[in-house]
């Protein structure tokens, strides 16, 4: 697709919601693409705002940097004339410098920056590894707070001073005060996109701090679902976010909370269990239960119906 000017991806992204589709595997858990460019078309068909490909639900974390490539190639040519396709930019910042330009080259409308791996960094630190990817491409930047990269919210503000193709913050943390703090100080600058797992549980209170839109992983297996869930959001409907957290988000969260590493593994069942073959987790993740597996169909039969 042809680069879409940062201002109005960031415009875009803000107008809906947006999701993280999973990265399918083949039984030798080698990337399959055919299943992949297949989710990716049946999810561009619900009016969703930006797919985010090979991010944490799509197990970038397990993929090489040609791998990422790859995948990210696929969904632009699937579905990048229909929704914008966020690439991932990770690991340290060579790497992630790197894997920001191979981004723009596929064609990718933007980029989500992942926090560097492994090491501790200070808020300076920090924002040289940011702006090192800024600065490699045209492409609008999403940068994601969480882990060993949180950003203090002057952090955010320098680098939305200095950054103009910096056009969003994820939040990985949901610390109140600092989410307060950076919209206070940043105001509508810049984006922000929920990115707590399974953000449906959050996405009503932190409506109120200028998150408006979220990373929906359940939008995996259950996009109908996702879209009633977010408009409710949006039109702050408690009455009717709070059934649809009953009714099925905090029973999922039940099944999710079973072991470390489910967030993904479980999108994956739900894939399968809609009879849409989500197949495997790649390790270090584990796959549900057949007896979970069974409980998660259950629950969504019920939404389903």
């Amino acid at each position: 697709m042809n680069a879409i000017p940062p201002l109005d991806l960031a415009a875009r992204l803000a107008s809906g919601l947006l999701s993280f589709p999973v990265t399918h595997f083949d039984d030798r858990l080698a990337f399959d693409e055919t299943r992949y460019r297949e989710h990716l078309a049946w999810q561009a068909g619900f009016g969703v705002a930006g797919l985010f490909a090979a991010g944490g639900t799509g197990e970038g974390f397990s993929l090489t940097s040609a791998e990422i490539d790859t995948v990210v190639r696929a969904a632009v040519d699937e579905v990048g004339s229909r929704v914008p396709v966020i690439a991932p930019a990770t690991g340290n910042t060579a790497q992630a410098v790197a894997q920001a330009q191979a981004a723009e080259a596929a064609g990718a409308a933007g980029l989500l920056l992942f926090p560097p791996y492994l090491t501790e960094a200070s808020q300076p630190g920090l924002i040289t590894h940011v702006e090192a990817v800024c600065r490699a491409t045209g492409l609008g930047v999403i940068v994601y707070s969480r882990a060993n990269a949180v950003l203090e919210d002057v952090t955010v503000a320098e680098l939305a001073d200095r950054n103009p193709t910096l056009i969003g913050l994820k939040d990985g943390v949901g610390d109140i005060e600092r989410m307060t703090r950076t919209y206070a100080r940043v105001g509508d600058r810049l984006i922000y996109v929920g990115g707590l797992p399974t953000a449906e549980t959050f996405a009503l209170p932190l409506l109120q701090l200028g998150v408006n839109t979220y990373s929906s992983a359940l939008y995996n297996f259950v996009p109908e679902f996702a879209l009633r869930f977010y408009a409710a959001v949006r039109a702050q409907d408690r009455v009717a976010v709070y059934g649809m957290l009953n009714d099925f988000v905090i029973p999922y969260l039940d099944i999710r909370d079973r072991a470390r590493g489910y967030a993904v593994s479980i999108i994956k069942a739900g894939l399968t269990a809609v009879g849409r073959d989500g197949g495997r987790v790649r390790p270090p993740l584990t796959d549900l239960t057949g007896d979970e597996r069974d409980a998660l169909a259950e629950l969504i039969e019920k939404v389903r119906s």
